[in-house]
């Protein structure tokens, strides 16, 4: 199961105990929801988070926007019945945390499985600890329900004794490890959050950071982050409009027998015009959203 061109800039975080978030999830310009049972429910809330977030799954209508299930992990008391119920819960993929080996993907695929789960439920990975970034390789490459990672910047931050700086160089080794882990796998990555939600300007500026680094969007912790998020991880209207271009030129050159094409100035290859494409299918996939 292997990434694809949908829009995945803005990715938000909901508390699977706010019933009332819930409801408002279907109104909100995002990409995309992580309906948590894992850090924002208390241990009290568990089970009835659980029931609220599988009744929203069935009864609320999303529209496109792409739905993770963040599960508690296996080695806590909820972690079994919450992928149990993730199975059959119309939700696009299990979000689980704090992967830490192939083995822990593999065990959840098999209770999956075992609960009925269809075959497009994907699998996601929270990579936030130490051994699981050492490890982003074999995780990328653990099963074929895999379909991409999310970077838990805070707990990784927590782990190394790391500072959060404005220009994120405590963090940058592993989100490059887990970036390059995910490409070489074919997995969409999205980042991890920015926790003050008074920072506008730094708010943005580690958007600019991610998605020069490469990511697919940025997860976020409330609705007032979404805007930036969808301006900063979308194509811009030059880049698309340079895109189709190329597109064009190539294929005019291709008629004429041509393997390369200059396009401003630039000499355009094969290997821009698949970076072109998928601008371009991007740019496509957040206009039929509006």
């Amino acid at each position: 199961m292997k990434t694809t061109s949908r829009p995945r800039r803005s990715v938000l975080y909901m508390p699977g105990s706010n019933t009332r978030a819930l409801e408002k999830g279907q109104t909100l310009p995002c990409d995309g929801i992580i309906l948590d049972l894992e850090d924002a429910v208390t241990p009290d809330a568990k089970d009835a988070a659980r029931g609220h977030v599988v009744e929203a799954l069935k009864t609320n209508d999303y529209g496109p926007r792409e739905l993770l299930l963040r599960v508690n992990g296996l080695d806590t008391p909820w972690g079994y019945a919450d992928l149990a119920a993730a199975a059959t819960s119309g939700a696009h993929a299990a979000l689980l945390p704090k992967v830490e080996s192939a083995d822990d993907v593999r065990k959840a695929a098999r209770i999956l499985e075992a609960h009925g789960a269809p075959d497009e439920l994907a699998l996601w990975c929270m990579m936030e600890t130490p051994r699981g970034i050492l490890r982003a390789e074999e995780i990328a490459d653990a099963h074929p329900r895999l379909a991409g990672f999310v970077m838990g910047t805070s707990d990784l931050a927590k782990d190394l004794h790391a500072a959060h700086t404005p220009m994120r160089l405590p963090l940058l080794v592993g989100l490059g490890t887990c970036l390059l882990a995910a490409r070489a796998a074919g997995l969409a990555i999205l980042d991890g959050v920015y926790l003050d939600l008074g920072d506008a300007e730094g708010f943005a500026a580690s958007c600019k950071q991610g998605a020069e680094l490469g990511f697919d969007g940025k997860t976020l912790i409330h609705p007032k982050q979404l805007e930036a998020a969808n301006e900063v991880f979308a194509p811009s209207a030059e880049a698309v409009e340079f895109s189709r271009r190329i597109i064009a030129a190539h294929a005019e050159a291709q008629k004429e027998g041509k393997g390369v094409v200059v396009v401003d100035g630039k000499l355009i290859e094969n290997l821009h015009v698949e970076n072109a494409q998928r601008l371009v299918a991007l740019a496509d996939a957040i206009a039929a959203r509006a």
